[in-house]
C-alpha cells in the first residue's frame, strides 16, 4: 500500500504485529489490540499522512470524554509509540504527538480490592454448594487458596492431592477463546503447591471423587469471568458488604495470611509471583498499616526499658 493512501489505524494495525507480537506478554498484545479498535471507532477513515497534531489531539479527546485520565495516557503511549516510529520511517513530516495534552474523566470512586476476616466468613457461609461443580465453589476455592481465575478453572481431579492436601498449580484455562483450551501458566513462579486446610479437603474429597479425569473441573461449558462476578456481586449485596471480584478474592486470601502475620515471601510462593516485589507493591497499604503497627509495639517495648 502507499505511504499516502494508508488509513492510520491500518499503519497500527501492521506496526503491532510486526513490533508488538510475540514481543509482549499476551495480556499486553490485547491491550494494544484494544486501542487498535478505539482508534478505527474513533478515526475510521484518517490517513497516516493525514495525522497533525490537531487531529490527534481530537482523537485524544474523543476517547477522553468516556475514559478515565490514567486511560487515556496509556492509549496515548501506544500510539505515540506507533506515531514516533512513522515519523522516523518518512511516512509523516512533523511528530504529531508533540505538545499534545492528555484529559480524561475524573477518576470513579475506587471499589473496594479485598473484604476483611469477619466480611469473607458471612460471604463463606452464604455460599451454595448444594451441587457440584457450581461456581459458588469456585468462589470458595479462590478464597481459600489464592489461585487466579484462570488457574482455578485449569484445574483437573488430578491436581487436587488430598493425601498430601495440596493443590497442583500447573496449568491454565484459556476462558477467553471461544472453544477454551488448556495453557502454560503465567510465568515458571505459577508453577506450584498449594497447601490446602483440613477443612477444605474434607469439602472437596467428598465431591471429586466421580469426577472424569483429565477435564476441567469448572470450565464444563464455555465460562466468562463476567458470570462468576456476577454471582459473587450478587453474594455481597444480599449480604450487604463491600462488593468485589473474583480476582478481588484473590486479594482477600493474600491480605488475610499478610495481616496474620505470614511473611511476604510465603505469601509470594503462594500467589506464585515471580519475587517478592510483585507482592510489595501489590500489598504495599497492607505492609505500610502492619509497619505502623509494628513501630507502635516497638516504641511501647522501648519505653519500658
Amino acid at each position: 500500500m502507499r505511504k499516502k493512501q494508508i488509513l492510520l489505524h491500518d499503519y497500527f494495525a501492521q506496526w503491532i504485529e510486526v513490533y508488538k507480537d510475540g514481543a509482549v506478554r499476551e495480556r499486553t498484545l490485547d491491550k494494544y489490540w484494544l486501542s487498535h479498535r478505539h482508534l478505527q471507532e474513533i478515526a475510521p477513515d484518517l490517513k497516516l499522512v493525514d495525522t497533525t497534531r490537531l487531529e490527534y489531539q481530537q482523537i485524544l479527546n474523543t476517547f477522553a470524554k468516556t475514559h478515565e485520565k490514567a486511560t487515556v495516557m496509556d492509549f496515548h503511549h501506544q500510539l505515540k509509540a506507533m506515531l514516533l516510529d512513522a515519523y522516523d520511517e518518512g511516512y509523516i513530516q512533523k511528530d504529531p504527538t508533540r505538545k499534545i495534552v492528555v484529559k480524561g474523566k475524573e477518576p470513579s470512586e475506587k471499589k473496594a480490592k479485598y473484604l476483611n476476616e469477619c466480611e469473607l466468613k458471612l460471604l463463606l457461609r452464604h455460599l451454595d454448594l448444594s451441587t457440584f461443580p457450581n461456581f459458588d465453589w469456585m468462589i470458595l476455592l479462590i478464597a481459600k487458596t489464592g489461585l487466579r481465575f484462570s488457574e482455578a478453572l485449569g484445574l483437573t481431579k488430578e491436581d487436587i492431592d488430598l493425601e498430601q492436601q495440596t493443590i497442583n498449580v500447573n496449568k491454565t484455562w484459556d476462558y477467553k477463546s471461544y472453544t477454551g483450551s488448556f495453557k502454560p501458566t503465567k510465568n515458571v513462579s505459577s508453577v506450584r503447591k498449594v497447601p490446602i486446610d483440613w477443612k477444605l479437603a474434607m469439602q472437596l474429597n467428598q465431591v471429586i471423587q466421580d469426577l472424569p479425569n483429565g477435564e476441567p473441573i469448572f470450565a464444563q461449558k464455555r465460562v466468562f469471568n463476567s458470570t462468576v462476578n456476577n454471582l459473587l456481586k450478587k453474594h455481597c449485596e444480599e449480604l450487604n458488604i463491600p462488593v468485589i471480584s473474583v480476582h478481588g478474592l484473590r486479594h482477600t486470601h493474600a491480605s488475610l495470611l499478610l495481616f496474620a502475620g505470614v511473611s511476604i515471601a510465603s505469601v509470594a510462593k503462594r500467589l506464585g509471583h515471580a519475587d517478592m516485589t510483585t507482592t510489595q507493591q501489590t500489598y504495599l497499604h497492607i505492609i505500610q498499616e502492619l509497619e505502623n503497627k509494628d513501630n507502635t509495639k516497638i516504641m511501647q517495648h522501648l519505653a519500658t526499658l
